[in-house]
């Protein structure tokens, strides 16, 4: 093993188990997505670092960004995120769109952080953004969005909630504070640290950023008042279309959420599990009206949230929520070879069968029958067929039950939909 070249820190293998993993969330994922009427987009994987300087936030520019020079001395980065690509894609054709734009995403992304367990320096990613509209609506279709997913994964509102404030009440308590707008980011990441750190650090970093004792208790009562929002009209009419969507059970009002990302502009969300034994952000996002204009383009309004996938699988994991059996069972179906002369016809056989429509494998070389019986049980193939000399001869074909062991003659021509039956009367069972 000391020879083998390790992978760089901070990125994974994806063994056939764990691809599974990504494959079942990108296809619900699509589901969701797909049926609030969104449509799937991408960007590059490399992009140049202005693009993110002085939207989203230093920290993540300075301190979390891949930076490296090209060959023509341009500084690019690996993308950290995607919303600022989004925004600038918009901004590129944005006379020729039609708005409002409902547009998701799902691939890889890169950040240089500390690997650790749900955190890792290559992760996958879901984006939905809604763009052109500027109403408390928009924000709760966000929220919907994201409940039905977890809806769909199997997250009951005990188990997952979707935490959310609004920048622009927070803007209006912090103008009572007198609080000059200059130091406003300062307190947004102040805020966005209560949960990350202890009481101790959380206040002498109030105290570094220049805060006084008394704006500091009146900041500590702000993000206990569990119903400050009834001062906004914006989250009022914002839960009333949450309770109108069916999804007000996964969906609380959370003032101490405030997202650190600089382009932020009104609501907000982060979506936490709460249950006993994990407390987890699984996804976070927010509304984001000036940001294409800071990419150059015309002023849009545009909400969005972003989940990646490894927590998520981690709380699905540890909930018993991922599905079984993942990764194992390449092809329903194992062609056997009988020996050298049924070879080629069972290599037919197979083609037959896939082109019915079915997951078939063929064993590759003439081995003992009950060693390619073993082969399949290990792949998870749940059928096995056998073309000896006696059924090529007679257009036969033994079809073999590799669970309960059961085998059955069947005419060739019948055999793809007896084996189709078999399938759907094990996975109904």
């Amino acid at each position: 093993m000391t020879d083998i070249i390790q992978p760089l820190r901070g990125t994974r293998d994806f063994y056939p188990e764990d691809q599974a993993v990504i494959s079942w969330l990108y296809e619900n994922m699509r589901q969701v997505s797909e049926s609030f009427g969104y449509q799937e987009f991408d960007g590059p994987f490399l992009e140049p670092i202005e693009l993110y300087a002085a939207k989203s936030g230093e920290e993540l520019v300075k301190e979390q960004a891949f930076v490296f020079e090209d060959r023509g001395r341009n500084l690019i980065t690996l993308r950290p995120e995607l919303t600022p690509t989004l925004a600038r894609m918009v901004a590129q054709q944005q006379q020729h769109l039609h708005y409002p734009l409902r547009w998701w995403s799902f691939g890889p992304f890169w950040r240089y952080e500390s690997p650790q367990k749900g955190r890792s320096r290559e992760f996958f990613q879901w984006n939905v953004d809604l763009l052109g509209l500027d109403s408390p609506e928009a924000d709760a279709e966000m929220a919907a969005v994201m409940a039905v997913f977890f809806q769909q994964v199997g997250l009951s509102p005990d188990q997952v909630q979707i935490m959310i404030n609004n920048r622009r009440l927070v803007d209006a308590q912090l103008q009572k504070l007198e609080i000059p707008p200059r130091k406003q980011g300062e307190i947004f990441r102040l805020i966005d640290k209560r949960d990350k750190l202890e009481d101790a650090a959380w206040e002498a970093y109030a105290e570094e950023i220049g805060l006084t004792s008394k704006q500091l208790d009146s900041i500590k009562a702000m993000v206990e008042d569990e119903a400050l929002w009834e001062e906004s009209e914006e989250l009022v009419r914002f839960f009333r279309a949450v309770e109108a969507l069916g999804v007000g059970d996964y969906v609380q009002y959370a003032p101490h959420i405030i997202r650190g990302l600089d382009y932020y502009t009104g609501t907000v969300f982060e979506a936490q599990a709460v249950t006993a034994d994990i407390s987890r952000a699984l996804l976070g996002g927010g509304r984001y009206d000036n940001l294409l204009a800071d990419v150059g383009g015309d002023p849009l309004p545009g909400v969005g949230f972003a989940m990646g996938d490894m927590v998520l699988a981690i709380v699905l994991e540890e909930l018993g929520l991922l599905p079984e059996g993942r990764g194992v069972t390449p092809a329903d179906v194992l062609v056997t070879v009988f020996d050298e002369a049924t070879l080629l016809p069972s290599y037919s056989l197979s083609a037959e069968l896939r082109q019915a429509g079915l997951k078939v494998s063929c064993y590759p070389e003439v081995q003992k029958l009950g060693k390619q019986f073993k082969h399949a049980g290990r792949i998870g193939s749940r059928v096995a067929t056998i073309l000896g000399p006696d059924e090529l001869a007679n257009g036969m074909i033994a079809v073999k039950d590799l669970e309960s062991r059961k085998q059955e003659l069947v005419p060739r021509g019948e055999a793809a939909d007896f084996i189709k039956k078999l399938l759907d009367k094990a996975s109904s069972s």
